[in-house]
């Protein structure tokens, strides 16, 4: 794969337009790119497994993929999406097996990081909960709900 790894600027663009930190100012921004690990997934990696525990998210920087509940397509996943914002706040069972449908670069993001970055700076964890509730909003309004 030839993806090209983000500039610091380039990531910040990148995760002020995820829904789940689009209440994060750029300082906010800052401390999560700092955190973020960027990998590169092939076509047909699985990147979650509906059901499984999940521990991090996956940003989408570049690339395609798919999200399947069971056999059935529920969403088509690209740059500037979040895949497993649900698991890494709560750890749960991930709700969709998600597999890239092109050769993807990934921002990741662990729980563990999450966790120790709201725990030295609360008021982001009140914006990460501002996102994820608009989200859910965004959700109940859609037409497939």
């Amino acid at each position: 794969m030839a993806l090209r790894r983000k500039s610091k600027d380039t990531k910040l663009e990148l995760l002020g337009r995820v829904e789940l930190f689009r209440h994060c100012g750029k300082t906010d921004l800052a401390r999560i790119a700092a955190l973020v690990d960027e990998v590169e997934a092939p076509q047909g990696k699985t990147l979650t497994r509906e059901g499984e525990l999940g521990w991090e998210a996956f940003v989408v920087a570049e690339g395609q993929a798919t999200a399947r509940r069971g056999s059935r397509k529920v969403a088509t996943i690209g740059p500037g999406s979040i895949i497993g914002e649900m698991s890494l706040l709560d750890h749960g069972p991930r709700t969709a097996t998600v597999t890239a449908e092109t050769d993807m670069h990934l921002l990741v993001l662990s729980s563990r990081a999450l966790s120790q970055l709201l725990d030295e700076v609360p008021s982001v964890g009140r914006r990460i909960l501002s996102g994820m509730a608009e989200r859910m909003r965004e959700l109940e309004r859609s037409p497939a709900h």
